[in-house]
């Protein structure tokens, strides 16, 4: 072998020795950010359950709180349906317990004024008639 193949040949050696080198030190970089990684992954975990099961309880307490005002709001509607129909019934008995006595009052009233009426017609009228009147009325 001449000399330039050694140097070529050590050149070579020495250049894979460097290749390998940088090789293993990826390979514990990368192990030292996987345990990194992992690290964070756990960590991250770790805060977030606590606060993904705030919001789970949140949204069953919105959940129950929804149901139960729906509830509420038919319970008012029920309700306020019941006093508009109990309002229409006493309405209706109120106007039929005054509407009728007074109509029939009302008759009463107006017959009262009849008698009245000819009462005066009677007293304005003169008592006696005369001869001559009754003899134009006999036949």
């Amino acid at each position: 072998m001449n000399t330039w193949s050694v140097v070529f040949l050590g050149v070579i050696a020495v250049a894979t020795l460097a290749t390998a080198v940088v090789q293993i030190w990826l390979l514990v970089a990368a192990g030292r950010l996987t345990r990194q990684m992992g690290r964070f992954v756990d960590d991250l975990d770790r805060e977030i359950k606590p606060i993904i099961g705030h919001l789970n309880s949140v949204s069953r307490d919105a959940s129950r709180a929804a149901a139960i005002a729906v509830s509420q709001v038919e319970r008012v509607d029920a309700l306020v349906s019941d006093l508009a129909s109990k309002i229409d019934q006493t309405i209706t008995t109120i106007h039929s317990a005054i509407a009728t006595p007074a109509r029939e009052g009302r008759a009463w009233v107006m017959g009262f004024q009849a008698v009245m009426a000819v009462i005066r017609e009677f007293r304005n009228s003169p008592r006696a008639r005369t001869r001559d009147e009754e003899d134009g009325l006999f036949i």
